[in-house]
């Protein structure tokens, strides 16, 4: 399949490129999509998406596995733990996003959206055929209610956006109009991808409490068909589905099931599907790849092995560490821990050194730090904040490196010393703080985390020959959120994917009002003015050269912060899947990303 596509990190600088070159960021009339820079790739009267087969037929099943549990179906709280896919595949809004672009959406529940000259309101008008899937349509009175109720009781992910509508109204029959409070490009776009839940559903009813008791009705393709908590979730693709003839949906939505299983952890779940209780799989470790993917159904042709390429930046999967409590608010200890972590002997052990280590958050795109010292408008933008900043985001920074042996005795001295000029030191074999106290800390991890819990223990065993002994809790999913929730960890399990149009949320997963949020994805606590100013550049930037520019500096920031240990990165998605499931040749620049699977997959008998 590799060989259908096309050299990604050399197109996505051009889509990038292209995209900002073109200036101009509003339209004066209702439109059929909205670009966050220049226009839309696909014409008002385009047929469907690049990487959809219009013609796929209908179909079929996809059986998925996950580890842990659930036990909520509501994704749009902060109660309870709710399967991934739902938010994603449960739920439509008033514009869906394009993943051969970075940052564009398509009218989907909205007919037209239209802005102000300078973004500063986005009016919406709904299509007269959008429907809830009982029937009843979707009116303007639900949009305004499913954006009060989101912004104000649902998860803290809607409440930033809400905060910055200074009015929403009604301006027609069919047409809702947000007014913002701030100067945020934007948030035009964010506007559109909230999602529309029926009004009349939850009278009477505690949206912020509800877990298993209610089933959301929604305009979605897909409806929760039947479920066991913590088992499964079975959605039914709806046959009267009102949106199945609109372009953006054609070739979409294409299997007539999806069910999702659970299982207690990784091995339980590969046996499955092996079994063929399952029928696909993604596998993120390189090596079992090669090695473990070689079972009957693979060798009969039943199950195919296939690789999807992106063009997105690699974001930053590893272990963070919370700098809200005293063990790791000092960057000294932080660094201590990278050099301590010996990562390629771990990624020889794990991967067998297949898959590269992760340079920094926005790797693998043009919009990655630069090796070296911060230069030109990068460097402009940081100096302000240089006494704030910590060694490496001006003059240069790179992970430490090990020599590839156990011991790693080179980068363990390394860290002895940081955590010498921290105040630590070693007492009858033991690492004591500066208070005269063993040092303890604890890694929180989600059950069924095998591979996390395996490279942990290899990390235990350098932090031993420190003199520390961490404590590694496993615990069920339910737990493990409601703990992540309320910052109750020192160091965890951390992943964050990352798009090439970088912006809002951004301040959601660093920026210091979200650091002390309950249910924010600022995990580490990290309170930067550097990062917030950049983030600040690139909402506000109107050239190619400041958006990447304050991208590159932000990445500085984070990188040289210290805040995560990274590991390795999967620059190609690895799915194994029954030989009935097919998707098209042509693959959108973000590759295996959020609904693309199973959206744009179908089932087709041989």
């Amino acid at each position: 399949m590799l060989a259908d596509c096309f050299h990604y990190r050399t197109v996505i600088a051009g889509v990038v490129g292209a995209s900002l070159g073109l200036g101009g960021f509003a339209h004066a009339e209702p439109m059929h999509g909205i670009s966050m820079y220049g226009v839309p790739a696909l014409a008002q009267d385009f047929d469907h998406l690049p990487y959809a087969r219009a013609d796929a037929p209908k179909g079929g099943r996809m059986v998925t596995g996950e580890t842990g549990s659930f036990d909520s179906l509501n994704p749009h709280i902060l109660k309870g733990s709710t399967p991934w896919q739902l938010r994603f595949l449960a739920y439509e809004s008033l514009m869906g996003r394009s993943w051969d672009e970075p940052f564009t959406l398509y009218g989907l529940l909205a007919e037209t959206i239209e802005t102000g000259p300078d973004r500063e309101w986005v009016e919406f008008t709904l299509r007269p055929e959008a429907r809830f899937s009982d029937g009843s349509p979707v009116t303007v009175a639900d949009v305004m209610w499913s954006y009060e109720t989101l912004g104000t009781q649902g998860h803290p992910r809607y409440r930033g956006a809400w905060q910055k509508i200074q009015s929403m109204e009604q301006t027609g029959p069919r047409s809702v109009r947000f007014t913002f409070n701030t100067d945020d490009r934007e948030l035009a776009l964010i506007a559109g991808m909230s999602p529309i839940l029926k009004k009349a559903q939850w009278e009477g009813l505690d949206f912020a409490d509800s877990g298993l008791d209610v089933i959301p009705i929604s305009t979605a393709p897909y409806v929760i068909d039947s479920f066991e908590p913590g088992r499964h979730v079975t959605l039914k693709r709806d046959p009267g589905y009102w949106g199945k003839d609109l372009p953006f949906m054609k070739g979409q939505a294409n299997l007539d099931e999806i069910r999702m299983e659970f299982f207690g952890d990784g091995a339980v779940q590969f046996e499955a599907f092996k079994a063929g209780t399952l029928n696909v799989m993604r596998e993120t470790n390189a090596e079992k790849w090669q090695r473990q993917y070689d079972f009957p159904a693979v060798q009969r042709g039943d199950v195919v092995k296939s690789e999807i390429p992106h063009g997105r930046p690699t974001g930053m999967t590893g272990f963070v560490m919370n700098t809200r409590d005293g063990v790791f608010a000092d960057w000294r200890v932080r660094d201590a821990m990278l050099h301590a972590f010996n990562f390629e002997y771990i990624n020889e052990t794990m991967t067998g050194s297949i898959q590269p280590r992760i340079e920094s958050y926005f790797s693998n795109s043009d919009l990655g730090m630069q090796p070296g010292p911060a230069t030109g408008r990068v460097r402009d933008l940081l100096a302000p904040f240089a006494d704030t900043l910590l060694p490496g985001a001006l003059d240069g920074y790179a992970l430490p490196e090990g020599d590839g042996s156990a011991r790693n005795r080179a980068n363990l001295r390394t860290a002895m010393r940081l955590m010498q000029d921290a105040g630590y030191a070693v007492q009858n074999g033991m690492m004591m703080t500066p208070q005269g106290a063993p040092m303890r800390f604890e890694i929180v991890l989600s059950q069924g985390s095998g591979e996390e819990q395996s490279i942990i223990d290899i990390f235990g065993q350098a932090l031993q020959r420190m003199g520390i002994i961490p404590t590694i809790t496993v615990i069920d999913s339910a737990q493990y959120n409601e703990r992540i929730n309320q910052f109750d960890f020192d160091m965890t399990f951390f992943r964050r994917g990352l798009s090439l149009s970088p912006g809002n949320e951004q301040r959601l997963y660093w920026g210091s009002q979200a650091a002390d949020t309950p249910g924010s994805r600022n995990l580490m606590g990290m309170q930067s003015p550097a990062a917030d100013a950049m983030i600040d550049v690139l909402l506000d930037a109107s050239s190619q050269e400041d958006f990447i520019a304050a991208a590159r500096a932000l990445d500085r920031v984070l990188t040289s912060g210290r805040y995560v240990i990274p590991i390795y990165q999967w620059n190609i998605a690895r799915i194994a899947h029954a030989r009935q499931l097919h998707y098209p040749n042509r693959i959108p620049v973000y590759g295996d990303w959020f609904d693309w699977m199973p959206n744009a997959w179908w089932w087709e008998e041989d």
